[in-house]
């Protein structure tokens, strides 16, 4: 204590820097990253309860506006959201990312993925408060997607900045924005072990003591946040009244195939929406586009509106005809295969509002209507099997719960988050079996047939993705340019034996040169030991030129385009001590394997400590 005081009377320092100077005598490292995450979590916490409240506001709002005018404004409200988000970039946030941002990197957990591996965890501090505004207005007004990517985008740029005023390292500012992460997730379902498990599978975290102990601290203090705030209310109310029984089992293998195939889909109808949008000249464009296209898709399925979590509790009550809302087919709901054609359909769209929200410039996550739409797919699998006359019957609350799961776990490759995620935020822990059935199916086929998720798969074809695989990460870590070396002396292939002798071996320290032409373009290489034998023959020295001797590597390091992974296979496949680098088709220079394998223990050392 009289360390403290004495440190906050000293008159030249700042009080920022006396802090660092108090904290660095008297609290340790452990305990102190323990007090961070303790506050990490309790500002995330934060973050994500006030993005509810905000997006359930305007959703409140709006909702009387809707029902009075018989579904008429879903053909404007989307549009409208889009403007206030577009108005909001173009006027606000212009400078919170940079233009000449890739555009998935703009994305809510990408742009976080991204950041721990390029940014060095640095994200801009008005992605703080960007995602609170711009997030809401897209769910409020309809736009089909979810909260929880914002709310981690949120809480990883507070965590972040809190890093950067407090010199926090690399590695502890990387557990810093994955305990934000679990505490934004923590806060949003009450779910604290899922939390921890997303933190995990998402941000390839080593799940050790040292990272395990603040992730379950900031989780902690996340949820206190959501139950001080929100009340002790679960995301459903599930009360589990059919248990499951061993002749199910064949049928959670045919919605875990259902799943897994639902995922694939997902997957394939995201990528090709966007690639869609990407053809439209202009932002503006994209918005009158998404808006109408969005509005035209909720007015023919309203539960298409927002994140669509009033869906899912009522298919889990039962209340189906109260699920699909107020529709063109109202006339036929009495029919049950009509309603099956109905949550086809929602199924089958939901993906594509959401994308075309996402595309059009809405800011929103991917998990929630992984959700809804898993747990639309459940209930399909479900009233099916109950009313094919095969003389089965099964829980279609049961089912409907674990269709959500088979599909996160799918859609995003996490199936132990989606697993506990879904026990979690029903109090289904009684489903565990069915549960780890469906999610393994689901996600070895989306596994087997797509390597890569949403948000990983653009991050991982650019070589910006960080994985389990510690080898693969430190490779990815490194950069080619800093163990390029260009120390050595062009030889052209004109010139004679004698010339390239004097003006080449005479002042150079290395035994390799390379040979290029006029315009710089690589030819070929010299080893000493090529010409050792012929040194000292002088009759040769005028008579012989470089093109005699010159001969082709063993393979060439392609500077644009091979990963550092590429690079070290290179080395392994063709035996060779140096290989050349080509850059836009001309010479820049070798790389040895002795200063690559020097630069690849030195990260791998910095990056295990």
């Amino acid at each position: 204590m009289q360390d403290f005081l004495v440190v906050l009377i000293m008159p030249k320092q700042s009080l920022l820097k006396r802090f660092h100077i108090w904290r660095y005598k008297n609290v340790s490292q452990k305990n102190f990253v323990y007090f961070l995450s303790t506050l990490v979590g309790l500002l995330a916490g934060l973050a994500a309860v006030t993005l509810k409240n905000i997006a359930f506001t305007i959703e409140s709002l709006l909702e009387h506006g809707i029902i009075f005018s018989q579904n008429q404004l879903y053909f404007i409200l989307p549009v409208l959201g889009l403007l206030f988000v577009y108005l909001l970039n173009k006027y606000v946030f212009k400078k919170a990312v940079a233009p000449e941002t890739p555009s998935f990197i703009k994305r809510a957990i990408p742009s976080v993925l991204y950041s721990l591996l390029r940014q060095k965890g640095f994200l801009h501090y008005r992605q703080i408060y960007y995602p609170l505004i711009a997030a809401p207005l897209t769910v409020g007004f309809g736009g089909s997607v979810g909260l929880l990517g914002p709310a981690i985008t949120s809480g990883s740029a507070i965590s972040s900045n809190l890093s950067r005023l407090l010199h926090i390292d690399q590695k502890t500012r990387t557990l810093l924005i994955a305990c934000a992460s679990a505490g934004a997730m923590a806060s949003m379902f009450k779910s604290p072990i899922a939390a921890i498990v997303f933190a995990v599978e998402v941000f390839s975290l080593d799940l050790t003591f040292a990272s395990l102990l603040p992730l379950l601290i900031a989780s902690i203090s996340s949820v206190l946040t959501s139950y001080f705030f929100l009340g002790d209310d679960l995301l459903f109310n599930f009360n589990l009244t059919d248990k499951f029984t061993i002749n199910d089992t064949v049928f959670f293998i045919i919605l875990g195939i259902g799943t897994g195939i639902a995922s694939l889909y997902f997957t394939k109808i995201y990528f090709a929406i966007y690639a869609f949008f990407e053809r439209l000249k202009t932002r503006f464009l994209k918005l009158v586009v998404g808006g109408f296209a969005i509005g035209i898709m909720l007015y023919f399925i309203p539960p298409l509106y927002g994140e669509g979590l009033s869906f899912t509790k009522d298919l889990f009550n039962g209340n189906y005809l109260h699920a699909l809302g107020s529709n063109p087919f109202d006339a036929y709901l009495d029919n049950i295969w009509v309603v099956i054609a109905l949550l086809i359909g929602f199924t089958f769209f939901k993906v594509i509002a959401m994308t075309t929200t996402f595309a059009a410039g809405g800011v929103g996550g991917i998990v929630v209507p992984t959700m809804v739409m898993g747990s639309a797919l459940g209930n399909v699998v479900a009233k099916i099997i109950n009313n094919i006359g095969l003389g089965f019957q099964v829980s279609e609350a049961n089912f409907t719960l674990v269709g959500m799961a088979g599909l996160i776990a799918g859609v995003i490759h996490a199936p132990l988050t989606a697993i506990f995620l879904i026990a979690e935020i029903t109090g289904g822990y009684v489903l565990f079996l069915p549960l780890m059935i469906t999610v393994a199916i689901s996600y070895m086929i989306t596994k087997n047939y797509m390597p890569h998720t949403i948000y990983t798969r653009e991050l991982a074809e650019r070589g910006d993705l960080l994985t389990h695989d510690k080898d693969q990460n430190v490779l990815t870590l490194m950069k080619l340019d800093n163990v390029i070396e260009k120390d050595f002396i062009k030889l052209k292939p004109e010139m004679t034996l004698g010339e390239m002798l004097h003006n080449g071996v005479a002042k150079s320290q290395r035994n390799l040169f390379p040979v290029t032409n006029t315009e710089d373009e690589f030819l070929g290489v010299i080893l000493l030991d090529d010409i050792r034998e012929f040194m000292f023959d002088q009759g040769l020295y005028d008579s012989t030129k470089v093109e005699l001797y010159m001969h082709n590597p063993p393979d060439i390091i392609v500077f644009e385009t091979d990963t550092m992974q590429t690079v070290m296979d290179k080395f392994q496949s063709s035996g060779a001590w140096n290989l050349p680098v080509i850059n836009n088709g001309k010479y820049y220079g070798f790389v040895s394997k002795s200063k690559l394998l020097t630069a690849y223990r030195r990260h791998l050392i910095s990056f295990t400590k």
